[in-house]
């Protein structure tokens, strides 16, 4: 397979487009290279020679998703505090997107075997910022020292936990309660 070009280019553009769509109406299941070649207008051959296959592209539409709702955060944290904030706020956009709103709702074995299997892009993505805020907030004295790496990685396990098990307890717990707990879990996780 011929090396891919840098995300960004107007091709890639408009069959991420098309299978953003595809994932908001359809599903996962209605993603296809035949239907995304129909949608953005281009040849299969043009989408095979920047993905291997359908899932590879739904995947890089999911990094995408993740790398927009990390760039409306605030481009620094200092502090613990607002380290915190940040991640609930990044699960609030998160559950709000309405593509990973739909697959959490409508298809969880497809949000699952996309985001909780293995570690992708998205999570990778993902770590990395919580990484450098960690070791940011680390030199204020504001987070308990140890590899930010590996605090990254559990910060990140419970905030996937919370999101995912979000609805399956939201008969049991209000939302402020919910998010006030997993307020008191991830600062728990941070403090020194």
């Amino acid at each position: 397979m011929e090396e891919r070009q840098p995300l960004g280019d107007a091709t890639q553009t408009r069959i991420l487009d098309a299978a953003d769509d595809l994932l908001e109406r359809r599903g996962v299941r209605g993603v296809t290279i035949a239907e995304l070649a129909r949608r953005s207008e281009l040849s299969r051959p043009t989408i095979y020679r920047n993905w291997a296959d359908a899932d590879d592209v739904v995947r890089s539409t999911l990094l995408r998703r993740v790398e927009r709702i990390l760039s409306a955060l605030p481009a620094r944290v200092h502090t613990r505090a607002a380290l915190v904030d940040d991640i609930l706020l990044f699960t609030a956009l998160f559950r709000r997107d309405p593509l990973f709103a739909r697959l959490l709702a409508d298809e969880p074995e497809a949000f699952t075997r996309y985001t909780l299997e293995r570690v992708g892009s998205s999570q990778r993505l993902i770590l990395q910022w919580l990484t450098t805020a960690i070791d940011t907030a680390q030199a204020q004295d504001s987070v308990r020292p140890a590899p930010p790496s590996e605090i990254a990685v559990m910060l990140l396990l419970v905030a996937q936990s919370a999101v995912l098990s979000h609805g399956t307890v939201s008969e049991l717990i209000s939302e402020d309660a919910w998010e006030r707990e997993l307020r008191a879990a991830l600062d728990g996780l941070l403090r020194p």
